[in-house]
């Protein structure tokens, strides 16, 4: 089942959702929606999205937003997901794979293909550990291992689960006015909790500094590991 990547050069998560997808009309469930800026997105294109979040202070955050019709949300993990068995035309991962527990991913593989239709589709977006926002945050942030925890987890589940499976590579362009922009976007979120002692390091600094652009602002490259998992067998 496994295959080559194809490589999709410089899209963001929309775009390549636009390239490869048609979700009007399509009931979706997103694991990790951290805030739903993702989900927001989709309805805007016509799906019904129900976004699940473990972190309580997001979830919390999520429940007490402006309503959306179409959009749902719920507070939940990914190895137990609100939703009934073959209810759902897709669920997403969008960089969340890696912080599900390790010991639970293959349970959250699992719980994914339960709810899909017998012809829906998983879309796992991780990232990949190359390009420079990578050196950027592991000083402070350094997943190395449960990126590739998240990984494994993909090569033993997919075969078993599911029929098919696509794989892409895209790449996206985080992009900063300066340091201060930088280390405010990395402390802001309550699932990770990093400190900014963690960050306003002179190596940190050091590696910000070498993405500035002719422009004065800072970039970074992040490649982006898609895999698209269709039909799940547990539907059959």
């Amino acid at each position: 089942m496994e295959n080559a990547r194809k490589d999709l050069g410089r899209l963001s998560d929309l775009e390549a959702i636009d390239k490869l997808l048609t979700v009007s009309g399509q009931k979706l469930l997103d694991v990790g929606c951290a805030s739903g800026a993702q989900d927001r997105e989709l309805v805007a294109r016509g799906a019904s999205v129900l976004g699940v979040e473990p972190d309580p202070i997001q979830a919390e955050k999520n429940r007490n937003a402006k309503p959306l019709a179409g959009l749902q949300f719920a507070e939940a993990r990914a190895q137990a997901l609100p939703a009934e068995d073959r209810s759902m035309d897709g669920v997403f991962f969008f960089r969340s794979l890696h912080h599900v527990p390790m010991d639970a991913m293959d349970a959250a593989f699992a719980e994914a293909a339960r709810v899909l239709k017998p012809d829906g589709l998983l879309w796992i977006v991780e990232p990949g550990m190359t390009g420079t926002h990578f050196p950027l945050m592991r000083p402070f942030h350094d997943e190395t291992v449960v990126r590739n925890a998240a990984q494994a987890a993909l090569a033993r589940n997919g075969n078993k689960l599911f029929e098919s499976v696509e794989l892409f590579t895209y790449f996206v362009y985080p992009r900063f006015a300066d340091f201060a922009t930088f280390v405010n976007q990395v402390t802001g979120q309550t699932f990770n909790n990093i400190q900014r002692s963690q960050v306003e390091t002179d190596g940190v600094r050091a590696a910000f500094e070498a993405g500035r652009t002719k422009d004065g602002d800072y970039e970074f490259e992040q490649p982006m590991l898609l895999n698209i998992y269709r039909q799940p067998k547990t539907a059959r």
